[in-house]
């Protein structure tokens, strides 16, 4: 499985999302590879991790003179020994450009992941807030995809041009078949405010229409803050906390499409 987590806003709780379904899917016995596709390279900070040398990034994986070496570094030892990180930075500013005139600038990911597989058996890319080159090349090489939204009145809009993008980009490349939108993922939800609940009463019907499943919120929490401060999950910050459960669903139906996809081979 390779799963791309896509958004058109930033601080829609990518990272938040990416970096704890790494976890929970290396806890469940899943080995999980997270590369970080943003050049803010928030996957360093949301996981603890050194700001990486230039060339220990995404970015030199995506050079010409590539040898195939991926530069891995293990995430959250104490607690588990199958997750790594392939850390983004600034360096990515410039692959951007390289991407536009490369050749095969929008399949490039997929050819690194075909010439050079990596052994975990999922693959979560962190994508940038902008839909360009980097979330291109995302789309090209993933299997599935997850849409973290924001409770907010520019949700709707926002998502309506995301999931048109993203079928005109699958097109355009030529994508077969197309990675399953497995979802949309509202975040950073408080019941006690009425936008936040109405607008997720429009999302759903809406949702339904296009036959895309949308899942139960993950609620605004500012311990999310603090665990990412100390570059933890939360559940290993606060394990007791109400908001890890919120990702369970989300877990469920990762193994279920797993399951599902072992026994179709």
């Amino acid at each position: 499985m390779r799963l791309a987590i896509l958004s058109n806003a930033g601080g829609s709780g990518k990272t938040t999302l990416a970096s704890h379904l790494a976890y929970l899917l290396a806890k469940k016995g899943y080995s999980v590879a997270l590369l970080d596709l943003d050049p803010q390279g928030s996957v360093s900070l949301f996981c603890g991790l050194s700001r990486p040398e230039a060339n220990q990034t995404i970015a030199t994986v995506l050079s010409d003179d590539f040898s195939g070496k991926w530069p891995l570094s293990p995430l959250w030892e104490e607690s588990v020994n199958n997750v790594v990180a392939c850390q983004g930075e600034l360096t990515l500013v410039k692959t951007i450009s390289e991407l536009t005139h490369h050749p095969r600038g929008a399949y490039l990911l997929n050819d690194r992941l075909l010439d050079y597989p990596l052994s975990q058996q999922i693959v979560i890319f962190d994508c940038p807030a902008t839909l360009g080159p980097l979330s291109t090349i995302a789309i090209s090489a993933s299997t599935h995809i997850l849409i973290p939204i924001q409770v907010e009145p520019k949700s709707i809009d926002g998502s309506a041009k995301l999931l048109e993008w993203i079928y005109h980009t699958c097109g355009l490349l030529r994508l077969n078949p197309f990675p399953l939108i497995m979802g949309v993922v509202p975040n950073q939800y408080d019941q006690r405010v009425a936008i936040h609940r109405n607008i997720l009463e429009q999302i759903n019907p809406l949702l339904q229409q296009l036959n895309i499943h949308c899942f139960e919120p993950i609620r605004y929490s500012s311990e999310f803050k603090n665990a990412s401060s100390k570059g933890l999950p939360i559940h290993l910050y606060r394990p007791a906390h109400a908001a890890g459960k919120d990702f369970y669903p989300i877990i469920k139906s990762l193994i279920s499409q797993l399951a599902q996809e072992e026994t179709n081979e």
